[in-house]
Formats: C-alpha cells, structure tokens, sequence
C-alpha cells in the first residue's frame, strides 16, 4: 500500500486537541443510553470520589490537632493525642479504600465504552471502500485505532477522578486558608496555581508538537516494519535483508531523535513545576513561622498549611503529565474519529431493497468509470452474461478486465451506466445481498492465518462440519487434507504459505463451494500456477462452475478455450465477441494474443527438451 505521511500530518493538524467536541462526542460512550447498571456504577463511583475527598480534606486538622496537644504547656494529654493520630491513620487506610473501591465499580464502565468504540471503529474500517484500505498503510491505520482505544481509559480516569476532585478540593482549600490565615494566603495561594497551570500548559504545548512528530515516526517505522514481513519472501528473492534493514533503521532512529528531544523537554517541565511549588511551600511556612513569632498561630497551624499545600499540589505535580495525557489522549481520539467519518464511498441507496436471483444474469450496460478523474478505464462497456452461461472476458494487460469483477462486487460504483443482475440494478439493492450471491476465486487466494477447516467454512456463517468436508470434497481437496496430520485443524500461516499455490486455490474453491452461489467469477484463477496444477484446478472449476452463470477473467487463454462466449477487451472498450472458433476466424484481436501464445509456449517446451 502506498505512502501516507503527509496525510497523517494533515491528520494532526486537522484534530484539534482544544476542540472539546472531542470529549462531548465521546461522552455517550461513557453515559450509555439503555443501560441504566452502567449509569449506577458511576454515580456510585462518584459518591466514593466523594468520600475519599472529604476524608482527605479532614485528615490535615486530625494532624495539627495531634501536634498542638503534643506542644501544650502542662501534662501532656496522651490518651487524646494518640486518639487524634489514630484517627489521622485510619483516615488515610479509608482514603485508599474509597479510591481502590471506586476503581472496582468503575472498572466495568471503562471496559464497556472501550469495547462499544473499538467495536464501532471495526464496522466502520470494513465500511470503508477499497480505495480507502488500498490507500492506507495497514500498520498506520492499525496504530491510530490502537491509540485511540488506548486513550479512552486514561481520558476516563483523569477527568473524573483527578481533575474534577482537584477543583473541589482548590474551593475548600481557599475557604479554609481565608479562614484560618487570611486573604493574604489565598491570593498567594492562587497566584502560584495559577502560575504553575499557565507554565505547564505553555510547555506541554511545546512538547504535545514533539509529541506528534514522535508519534509520526512511530507509525512509519511500525508501517515499514509490518510492510516488510509481509514481503518476507520477496526480500529473500532479491537478498535486499540489509536494504530492509537500512530502510526500517533510519524509521527508527529518526524516532529515537524525537523521543530524545521529547523526553528533555519533560525534565524542563519538572525542574519549572518543582521551582514554583517549592517557592510557595517555603514562602507559606515562613508565614507561618512569622505568625507562630507573633502568638497568632500555633505549631499545628505549621502541619496544617504544609500538609495542605503537599496534598494540593501532589495533583498539581502530575498536572504537566495529567495535561500531556489528556492532550494526547484528544489528539489520538480526535485521529480515530477522524478515520470513522471518513465518508464512505459506496453507500446503500435509502430503504434498498435486498437482491433477489431468479435467473443469474449479468449486464454491464454502457459502463464508464475509471479509479481517479483524470484516468478513464472502461469506456462505456456494455455486454451480457446469460443465466447458466460460461463466458469468459480477455484482453492484454490494462484493458480493464479485473475491474470488472471489482464493479460487479461494487467494491467501486460506475460514473455512468448501470450494471444489472437478474434485471436489478446493484446500485439499488443492499450491498450485503449482492455478495452472497456470487462467489470469486481470485487469483491470488488470500486465507487467514488460521486452520484449513475455518477457512474453508469461511463460505458460509452457518456452516456445520459435514458441509465444510463436502465442500472440500467437491474442490478435490479433501484427500490431501485427510493426509496431514492435523486434518482439517492444520494451521496455513499467514496469508496461507503454509500452503501450495494449487492447495491455496482449492481451498478458495471449497470456500466459494461452501457459499453456493448462483454466480461464479473466476478473476485469473489459475494464472499463478504451473501449467499440470492448472490443468487439476481448471478440471475442478469446470465441474463447480456447471449449473452456475459464470464469467471469467483470464489473460491466458487456453484455459477459457472452451466457454460458451468470449469477449475481447481493449483499452476499456469491447473489442470482439464470439466462441474460440468464431473469434480465430475473424483473424484480429483474439487470434493475434492466441497466436502469440502459442507462440510462446512452444518456445517454453522446446527449451525444456
């Protein structure tokens, strides 16, 4: 697939991480409709967050109280001195046990919004058209969903357990500094929050930008990584394991530099935050020092203003981190919902109805369409695939015969013309029906990296074991199949290459066997093959193939020799039609390739003797 750097730095430039739209269109994820257990769970959660704030709020006067008995002239009152320190510790196992408690009822809520979004950008990527995933790198488009799952839970956490609480507790905090040591302490109060929030935020600005450039390199060094293995084989063929490596090293060091530069620039932050806390840590208990000197304020008042502000600022010290996390946590969410409004191309007309087959027949008439505006590739095409027929398109290479079968799954939709199955237009019935009722073998039958038997049941949803055996069977596979070890639990490997390219194609075939639809199209289904696999798979398609319409694209030609009729592409436009004999002895199009091919076959065998 080709290259998207610079459409991913249009990406990040384009989701605003300021752009609270973001958060409210998460929102529902968070606060479902219909389901009133999750909706309990978080007002339950909140209560907790409640909870463990009040306890906190209360735990500096149990501190101070225990230090001024501690300090009084006299008898030292120890019973009500360890009473107060008790208290102070049981305060602090209540506050863990609220936020561990509160975690535990949450847990569920974050978890259910992480899968309903997940689940929703899934659907929405197998939505996309052909054109978006031929377009996209799968490593970058699996590395943006990646991050943008990842960030719900953080972006959960911290603005409902952290920065909500955090504001409360900057209220109480400056009602209790105005009561105890005066306005004076509450404008300093506020002066350094707001002088620490304004520093981070100007900083973390700085790094989010370093941040995205390092995300960047991430994703093309993930890309070039997964790209490469994908082409394991082809890298051997032309010994190029040092190129590959040289092309994924230079990805990853120009990662490295940026997470250098991202790493510096947060212990730049540190040491700013850590100079303005400590300035007001030092400036407010010289305060209160001063006001001890004067017999305005008592030695717990000490504990009781240092305690605050360490409480206070433990989550104004995470606040630069809080604040990255959350920025970040905007931009990979505002990338992943960028991907889910990509519009998608081909769409089902309002209220569609599904497709119904009496009589397969297929109609391209007067198609024009071509992948980009400035390429015209089928000129108004028009020909006909009787019910029960077996008609084969050719052409030499770009006359557009595989995007026949690419229009006729509407992987794409024409710029004019129709195309017509039964007498129905494709572009007016659901797509979801269209497909069930053609099946395809390719020519370059892709599997999963699964067993031979769920690829096989692939075909069909509902399909049970004797119809998958049947299936294989019937693609004349079921021999060799019953030969391994394993059976039908084989493993393929990736992309199948575990398998041969003829055991590859009968698994195709048993697959589409499975589907059992009434149109088959065969898109160079044996043109990867050596010529006796080719002649075992073509025997197995003209069995499959007999009660079906069935059209196939071929670029060589002795393996369509037999069809009912033949139409002969060039440059997008109908050239010929007629059976084999018909078309020889016109002496054009058809007879210059089958000639040429003879040709060339000859010359093959007299090189082997």
């Amino acid at each position: 697939m080709s290259g998207t750097a610079g459409e991913e730095r249009e990406l990040q430039k384009k989701a605003d991480p300021a752009d609270w739209a973001t958060i409210r269109r998460f929102l529902p994820y968070l606060w479902p409709n219909g389901r009133p257990d999750l909706r309990g769970r978080i007002l339950l959660a909140a209560l907790f967050v409640l909870l463990a704030k009040i306890v906190v709020l209360t735990l500096p006067f149990a501190y101070a109280r225990a230090v001024d008995t501690m300090a009084a002239e006299g008898d030292p009152k120890v019973a009500a001195a360890m009473a107060v320190v008790i208290a102070y510790a049981a305060g602090r196992f209540a506050t863990v046990a609220f936020d561990n408690v509160r975690n535990i009822i949450f847990e569920r809520v974050g978890q259910d919004a992480v899968r309903h979004l997940t689940e929703d950008v899934f659907a929405r990527l197998h939505r996309l058209s052909l054109r978006f995933h031929l377009s996209r790198r799968t490593g970058e488009v699996t590395k943006v969903v990646e991050r943008g799952t990842k960030s719900i839970n953080s972006m959960i956490y911290f603005l409902l357990f952290n920065i909500m609480p955090t504001i409360v507790e900057l209220f109480v905090v400056a009602i209790i500094f105005y009561t105890k040591f005066g306005w004076e302490m509450v404008i300093a109060t506020a002066v350094t929050v707001t002088l620490y929030i304004w520093m981070t935020r100007a900083i973390t600005e700085w790094r989010t930008k370093l941040r995205a450039q390092m995300n960047e390199l991430d994703g093309t060094a993930l890309a070039r990584a997964v790209d490469s293995l994908l082409n394991f084989e082809t890298v051997k063929y032309f010994g190029a394991e040092h190129r590959e490596q040289e092309r994924y090293g230079s990805a990853a060091r120009a990662y490295a530099a940026a997470a250098t530069k991202s790493e510096n620039s947060l212990a730049l932050l540190n040491i700013a935050q850590a100079t303005v806390m400590n300035v007001m840590m030092g400036g407010a208990m010289a305060f209160t020092v001063w006001g001890w000197s004067r017999g305005k304020l008592t030695p717990g008042d000490l504990v009781l203003i240092n305690t605050y502000l360490m409480q206070l600022f433990r989550p104004l010290d995470m606040l630069g981190w809080v604040y990255r996390t959350i920025r970040q946590g905007l931009i990979d969410m505002a990338q992943m919902f960028r991907l889910i409004d990509t519009e998608i191309e081909v769409k089902d007309a309002p209220g569609a109805p599904a497709l119904v087959v009496n009589r397969p027949t297929v109609v391209f008439d007067d198609v024009v369409f071509g992948y980009d505006r400035d390429r015209e590739i089928l000129h108004g095409l028009s020909f006909e695939v009787p019910a029960g027929g077996h008609v084969a398109i050719v052409g030499p290479s770009g006359a557009g015969k595989s995007t026949i079968g690419r229009l006729l799954f509407r992987f794409y939709d024409p710029w004019s013309g129709r195309i017509l199955i039964d007498g129905q237009d494709i572009a007016k019935v659901t797509q979801e029906s269209l497909r069930k009722q053609i099946g395809i073998v390719p020519q370059d039958s892709v599997l999963f990296n699964e067993t031979i038997g769920y690829n096989i049941a692939y075909g069909r949803d509902d399909a049970g074991q004797d119809d998958v055996i049947a299936a294989a069977r019937d693609a004349a596979i079921l021999r060799f199949i019953e030969k391994l070890p394993k059976g039908f639990d084989t493993e393929v490997g990736e992309r199948g290459l575990k398998l041969s390219g003829g055991e590859k194609q009968r698994v195709a075939i048993a697959r589409t066997l499975l589907k059992n639809p009434p149109i088959l199209l065969l898109d160079e289904a044996t043109s990867a093959l050596d010529t006796r696999t080719e002649q075992d798979i073509l025997t197995t398609l003209r069995r499959v193939s007999r009660h079906r319409t069935s059209l196939s694209i071929a670029h060589r030609l002795s393996t369509i020799a037999d069809s009912d009729l033949i139409y002969v592409m060039h440059e997008g436009r109908l050239a010929e039609q007629g059976s084999h004999t018909e078309l020889l002895r016109k002496d054009g199009l058809y007879a210059e390739m089958w000639a040429r091919q003879a040709h060339e076959q000859e010359a093959l065998e007299e090189a082997a003797e």
